[in-house]
């Protein structure tokens, strides 16, 4: 046997076992999870944190476990497009996009002035509170599934929110590497990209997509539905990376698109037992699987502060926009909880922060762990709220 064989064969058997104790531990994490009151995915996403570096170090985060991890997101968001009502969506853009201007506003002025607390410079302060400022709704997505509240008006209007956050957020960002980082793109350009890519989103959903789903539909070949959601699914989410756009809205309007035509129910059927099997198990271990704990120390308050910042500003911006808009208190808690999770969005701008020299290598680890935070308190903080809804209907 080669050298090359040999390493192939090492690299095989590596991958094996860690996707087999990740889907296990998993799925063992998720359900004492529920055991303890709490939402699934909240021990689903302790459970990166027991098998990776941070503790027990018998898994790492690799590329191969964050392709898989891409694709679980992708997934995930696209069986939220497959259950989302368009109408009940529309009816709520004015709240949505009220919401996510609240959630921008309050972090990015709240990160910029703790910074500047911290000794940070300006524009360091200012590409921290525009990364507070992002939103990944991936988390509290499948916290709506557990809780069977997908079509609740609060879960509606955070998923628009969501998307013209990304499109804001975005735009901010590249006003800022235009202005503070020399690049070849320009803000017209950027913005101009977002216009062309929705535009075609919109004309494909509605004049392609049906089309397509039909005739591929009629394939004799063994799961032609199932085939024709993974490549409009996959081919949104490369549409939209292309285009600056984070993959995981052209997933979700992927899915707003299938559910128009009448292999929805056929495909949600059977999409979900792929993806919860094993890319959306990897995907949640991946987030814990990130956490390291060297150095952790000499940063603590930093951390402890931005948490604290990123966790207020953003749950309480939305809150007050949620309740300026006709929602009740609680319910408008509940839009502001489900827009704390920064996700895998902020993670990738802060790996352009970290490139681009807006944040320094000193913060990044500490920057990663106050996203992590965000992302984790999501669900028991919307499982607390939801129940407290539900006592207030019953009394």
């Amino acid at each position: 046997m080669s050298t090359i064989e040999q390493l192939l064969e090492l690299d095989l058997v590596e991958l094996f076992f860690h996707l087999a104790i990740i889907v296990f531990v998993v799925k063992v994490a998720g359900h004492f999870s529920v055991k303890l009151g709490q939402p699934a995915v909240l021990g689903k996403l302790i459970a990166g944190i027991i098998i990776g570096p941070a503790l027990l170090n018998v898994v790492e985060y690799s590329s191969i476990i964050a392709a898989f991890s891409q694709i679980g997101v992708l997934m995930l968001m696209f069986l939220a497009g497959l259950e989302t009502d368009l109408k009940e969506l529309n009816r709520n853009l004015k709240p949505s996009i009220a919401v996510a201007v609240g959630g921008i506003v309050a972090p990015l002025l709240g990160g910029y002035f703790l910074g500047l607390a911290f000794g940070l410079s300006s524009s360091h302060s200012l590409f921290l509170g525009t990364l507070l400022a992002a939103t990944s709704v991936s988390i509290s997505v499948q916290t709506f599934r557990e809780l069977g509240q997908m079509q609740h008006k609060t879960s509606v209007t955070i998923l628009g929110a969501a998307i013209v956050d990304d499109i804001l957020v975005v735009i901010t960002l590249a006003i800022m590497m235009a202005t503070l980082v020399s690049t070849d793109i320009s803000v017209t350009e950027i913005i101009l990209k977002k216009v062309i890519y929705f535009a075609v989103i919109f004309f494909y959903c509605w004049k392609v997509v049906p089309l397509i789903s039909r005739l591929l539909a009629q394939l004799k070949v063994t799961e032609p539905v199932m085939s024709t959601a993974i490549i409009h699914c996959f081919l949104f989410a490369a549409f939209s990376e292309s285009l600056g756009v984070a993959g995981i809205i052209g997933a979700f309007a992927a899915g707003i698109a299938l559910a128009q035509t009448e292999f929805k129910h056929e495909a949600e059927k059977k999409l979900e037992p792929i993806a919860y099997t094993i890319f959306v198990p990897v995907f949640f271990a991946s987030i814990g699987l990130q956490i390291q704990l060297t150095g952790i120390m000499e940063n603590i308050w930093f951390i402890i502060a931005f948490s604290l910042l990123a966790i207020v500003t953003k749950l309480f911006g939305c809150a007050i926009a949620a309740k300026m808009t006709g929602f009740s208190t609680n319910h408008s808690l509940i839009v502001g909880a489900g827009m704390v999770s920064r996700g895998e969005v902020a993670l990738i701008i802060a790996s352009i922060g970290l490139t681009s020299g807006l944040l320094s290598i000193q913060y990044f680890t500490a920057t990663v762990i106050i996203i992590l935070i965000t992302t984790m308190v999501t669900p028991p903080l919307l499982k607390f709220l939801f129940g407290r809804e539900q006592v207030r209907e019953k009394a």
